[in-house]
């Protein structure tokens, strides 16, 4: 009923830019948080950053200063610039969100998941 498609994924070279862009669609009443998770290999998923529908954002400490979420409210969609690309960074990134979806007449509080993008950082 609710979908989140990413894209903007692929192979970057060290020092590189990706752009990362995440659309939801469906039932929507209102989203209130979205933002992006990302699992390396033997790793753990964890936040990489998230913005609220007010404009407040988060961050992970190992991308401050490379990364820059954003969002456009009125398309459902957050982004996700990445700028000065490590190794390290290469991962499964996953969009989220956190949103009040119509459930028949009325609404549920839910969390909902991208399938992911592929990052890779690699000469």
């Amino acid at each position: 009923q609710v979908q989140l498609v990413e894209s903007g994924g692929g192979l970057v070279q060290p020092g590189g830019s990706l752009r990362l862009s995440c659309a939801a669609s469906g039932s929507i009443f209102s989203i209130n948080r979205m933002g992006w998770y990302r699992q390396a290999p033997g790793k753990e998923r964890e936040l990489v950053a998230h913005i609220t529908s007010g404009g407040s954002t988060k961050y992970a400490d190992s991308v401050k200063g490379r990364f820059t979420i954003s969002r456009d409210n009125a398309k459902n969609t957050v982004y996700l610039q990445m700028n000065s690309l490590k190794p390290e960074d290469t991962a499964v990134y996953y969009c989220n969100a956190n949103a009040d979806l119509y459930v028949g007449p009325q609404y549920r509080n839910l969390e909902v998941w991208g399938q992911g993008t592929l990052v890779t950082v690699s000469s």
